[in-house]
C-alpha cells in the first residue's frame, strides 16, 4: 500500500511536497528520478486541495448552522429573558 492510497494528514502530504520541492529545486535528481518526483508532487497537492476543500466546507456547515445565535444568547443569557434597558438606569 502506498501512502497515497492510505489517507494522510493534510500536513503529512504538505511536508513531503515541501521536500520534493527541495530536491527539485536543488536539481540533484536524475530525470527520470525528476519525472517521478514530480509527479508524486501533484499527487500530493491534490491530496492538499482535496483536504483543504474538506476543511472549507466543514466551516461552512458550522457558519451556517450557528447563524441563528449570537454570542449573548449562546453564552448565559436566555432567549426568554427580557434584555436590561440601560436608560432607566441602575439606581
Amino acid at each position: 500500500m502506498s501512502k497515497t492510497e492510505k489517507k494522510i494528514t493534510f500536513e503529512e502530504a504538505l511536508e513531503e511536497l515541501e521536500k520534493i520541492a527541495e530536491k527539485l529545486e536543488r536539481q540533484s535528481l536524475s530525470l527520470e528520478d525528476s519525472i517521478k518526483a514530480f509527479e508524486r508532487g501533484m499527487e500530493l497537492k491534490k491530496i492538499c486541495a482535496d483536504r483543504l476543500k474538506d476543511a472549507e466546507g466543514k466551516i461552512e456547515y458550522l457558519q451556517k448552522n450557528s447563524e441563528g445565535t449570537s454570542s449573548k444568547e449562546s453564552f448565559g443569557r436566555n432567549k426568554d429573558t427580557p434584555k436590561h434597558d440601560d436608560s432607566e438606569g441602575i439606581f
